[in-house]
């Protein structure tokens, strides 16, 4: 994420241990820097790695992702999000980990803060679904993740999967996502660290209600 020439000039241990203060819900840093005599933050746990099988019986390292989901390490995904995710084989073969107290955008030094967690979480089966990659929503936004490398792979592989999830699921043609998007479309940077990159396409879903009088509901599926 730095200009080639900047690379030798970073700090080779980048080791840094953090207090976790579970009443307060902060993380504070232990032995600071010199120029950071004290960082306290609070805490926002999210999930770094979860998702499915991939397709074809691949056995692929959760060190990266895909279509299937995988270490996608987007601090979007936390406390009452509901994730989508294409199914590939019998029984979807679900699974989690990676739990990080909190983590700034793209994960650049490789690690969130990196904590044990306990998670609660429902699974349910939405049939006859058409999507390719992992979808998303939460209180304010639905939003669609691209998994690739380069990192305009990524951006095309998430904003790709928005235009057939409005126009498949909310009956919106194709020049009407097309203004949609140019206008009104945001962009999450997940992940930039991992041997895949992570980017989420976002919409807010105030603009989805706007529309036909509120008669599209993007959070209904039977």
């Amino acid at each position: 994420v730095v200009d080639p020439q900047v690379v030798r000039h970073l700090p080779e241990d980048m080791m840094a241990e953090w207090r976790i203060d579970r009443d307060q819900q902060t993380a504070t840093l232990v032995a600071p820097p010199a120029l950071v005599p004290k960082l306290t933050l609070p805490l926002t746990p999210m999930l770094g790695c979860f998702g499915v099988a991939p397709a074809r019986r691949q056995a692929i390292s959760t060190a990266t992702s895909g279509p299937y989901g995988g270490n996608m390490d987007y601090r979007g995904f936390t406390t009452g999000v509901t994730a989508y995710f294409p199914v590939f084989v019998p029984g979807a073969l679900f699974h989690l980990g990676d739990g990080h107290g909190l983590q700034g955008d793209g994960e650049l030094l490789g690690t969130g803060i990196e904590t044990s967690f306990d998670v609660q979480f429902t699974v349910r089966l939405v049939k006859a679904g058409q999507q390719t990659w992992p979808r998303g929503e939460n209180a304010d936004y639905i939003f669609t993740i691209g998994n690739g490398r380069p990192l305009d792979q990524a951006l095309q592989f998430a904003t790709s999967e928005m235009r057939v999830w409005l126009m498949q699921e909310f009956e919106w043609d194709e020049r009407s996502v097309c203004i949609l998007l140019g206008q009104c479309v945001e962009y999450d940077i997940a992940n930039v660290y991992n041997p895949a990159y992570t980017i989420v396409c976002k919409v807010p879903k105030s603009l989805l209600h706007i529309q036909d009088s509120g008669a599209i509901n993007p959070v209904t599926y039977e």
